[in-house]
């Protein structure tokens, strides 16, 4: 723990620049003989201020509420330069500052990191991904507004409770909309990018501890459902006399053949589907999703 600083602090006051008769109160932190000051937002009456004192002479009801304000803004101060002490971060007066002022990085609330993963990622994750961002962001404020009743919380009072708190406004919440409640995997992966920003508050060493780390993500398992053969091939003969639908039913079919997803086969272009060395027709594109190159073989059955 480092000992050898020099640390004062000391309340004094400056003539109010909107009245002559007032004096404007601040907070001066000296650390090695550099000092930053602090305004503490309150004025007195150049009668009522003792100097020597650090406070507000008299008894009024006033002057007491003023003076409890004024021990408390000094102790809060002593203890931001012990807790730079423990953490054995360097003790300067604007690191104290900041501290009190809650600008450095212990005080860095939810919706900052959010704001700080989303401006970073938007042009990592792909636009359907941060959409799906923004929607658990969303839930967040809802939940901040409506279940604890305040704009912002400090990650430093992220714990477990906050979780499965969130977890359950969310899986009962009933949009205004007519839409149902999310299902258990809708609300696992909120969780789990909420789990993914907190993590990213680790790394940037906003926060200390995980509050994820005695909570489990448990998705439900499904088998998923294929076509057979048959199916296939009665979609692949049903007529629609709706052009639109014929569409539809063209891509479907061709995802289907191809193993290509929903935006793969709408970003395809006609100079990616090229003849192999094996005489077939291969389509050789970059998944969405993945980045990945990949190659298909086509069938021109349609």
């Amino acid at each position: 723990m480092q000992t050898n600083n020099t640390f004062t602090v000391i309340l004094f006051t400056r003539n109010s620049r909107n009245s002559s008769q007032k004096l404007a109160i601040y907070a001066r932190i000296t650390v090695n003989g550099k000092r930053t000051e602090i305004s503490l937002k309150r004025s007195i009456s150049v009668c009522n201020w003792d100097a020597s004192k650090g406070k507000a002479r008299g008894i009024s009801q006033n002057i007491r509420i003023l003076n409890t304000y004024l021990d408390q803004v000094y102790g809060q101060i002593l203890d931001c330069h012990k807790q730079l002490l423990e953490e054995f971060k360097i003790i300067s007066p604007s690191a104290i500052k900041a501290r009190y002022l809650g600008e450095d990085d212990q005080r860095k609330t939810l919706l900052e990191l959010i704001a700080y993963h989303n401006t970073n990622m938007v042009s990592v994750l792909k636009a359907g991904t941060m959409k799906n961002y923004y929607t658990t962001e969303k839930y967040l404020n809802k939940f901040l507004a409506q279940k604890l009743k305040v704009n912002d919380i400090y990650l430093k009072q992220l714990n477990y409770r906050f979780i499965i708190d969130f977890e359950h406004f969310i899986r009962n919440y009933k949009p205004k909309k007519e839409r149902r409640t999310l299902t258990n995997n809708g609300v696992m992966k909120h969780l789990e990018r909420f789990k993914k920003m907190i993590n990213l508050a680790i790394k940037l060493e906003w926060l200390v501890k995980n509050p994820f780390s005695q909570f489990q993500l448990k998705f439900d398992k499904y088998d998923r459902q294929y076509l057979s053969e048959r199916e296939l091939q009665l979609i692949e003969n049903t007529n629609f006399t709706s052009e639109r639908l014929e569409r539809v039913k063209d891509m479907f079919i061709f995802s289907c053949y191809t193993g290509l997803s929903y935006i793969d086969v709408k970003q395809l272009t006609q100079h990616q589907i090229v003849r192999g060395i094996d005489n077939n027709y291969w389509i050789y594109t970059k998944r969405e999703k993945t980045n990945e190159m990949v190659k298909y073989q086509y069938y021109p059955r349609l």
